[in-house]
């Protein structure tokens, strides 16, 4: 598979969203938002043949893109009942989830601390020309308080405890989706409702660690 968005990558990526189906992803949005964004495109070129497959990929970095049922799923979450509004995903990666999100978000901010990857991000987001997606090097565990606050905050990377800065900037009704652990991690829904943060556990998950600084 060439990393231009072929039929033959069309066809792949009809066949995620199916397994998606299966694997008990029910919101329609979400499932059309992932067959709209070319994930192989994210990739290089040597793994695109596995880029619709149920699995994390490497990015360079010690980083990876997550798998496709872990991103539906946590979108999904986040949108039970409402809309995703002003979101603010940690962990820009490779720009894959960004895309995706900004297909479902009215704006989309994304923080990555790694530099040199956040360059590759936006050189991957740029044939896709989404107005509404806007790319910082920062801090993730600082959240992005220049813009806060959010509706909805995403963390792609797993911590050992909910960093207060992001729950800070949670507007009220606002939802956060974290992985939380070290070992054994299990992704962590908290929702702000006045000043009260109710949280709810989901499933296991896998993610590289939240790292403080940039480089």
């Amino acid at each position: 598979m060439r990393r231009t968005d072929s039929t033959q990558a069309a066809r792949a990526r009809a066949r995620m969203v199916e397994r998606l189906r299966v694997q008990g992803i029910r919101d329609e949005r979400v499932l059309a938002a992932m067959q709209s964004i070319p994930r192989h495109l994210f990739v290089e070129e040597g793994l695109a043949y596995s880029a619709y497959d149920d699995t994390a990929l490497p990015i360079g970095f010690q980083q990876t893109i997550s798998q496709p049922y872990v991103v539906a799923r946590m979108i999904e979450t986040l949108r039970t009942g409402r809309e995703l509004g002003r979101t603010l995903e940690i962990g820009a990666g490779c720009g894959y989830q960004a895309a995706v999100l900004s297909m479902l978000a009215s704006d989309v901010y994304t923080v990555e601390r790694i530099r040199p990857l956040l360059d590759r991000a936006r050189e991957n987001l740029r044939p896709l020309r989404l107005p509404n997606v806007r790319l910082k090097c920062a801090d993730g565990a600082l959240g992005l308080a220049e813009a806060a606050p959010f509706d909805t905050i995403i963390v792609a990377a797993a911590a050992l405890g909910v960093p207060q800065a992001l729950k800070d900037q949670l507007a009220p009704g606002g939802r956060l989706m974290i992985p939380v652990g070290g070992n054994d991690q299990r992704l962590l829904l908290i929702e702000r409702q006045g000043q009260v943060f109710r949280e709810s556990w989901c499933e296991p998950v896998r993610f590289v660690p939240l790292l403080s600084g940039t480089e």
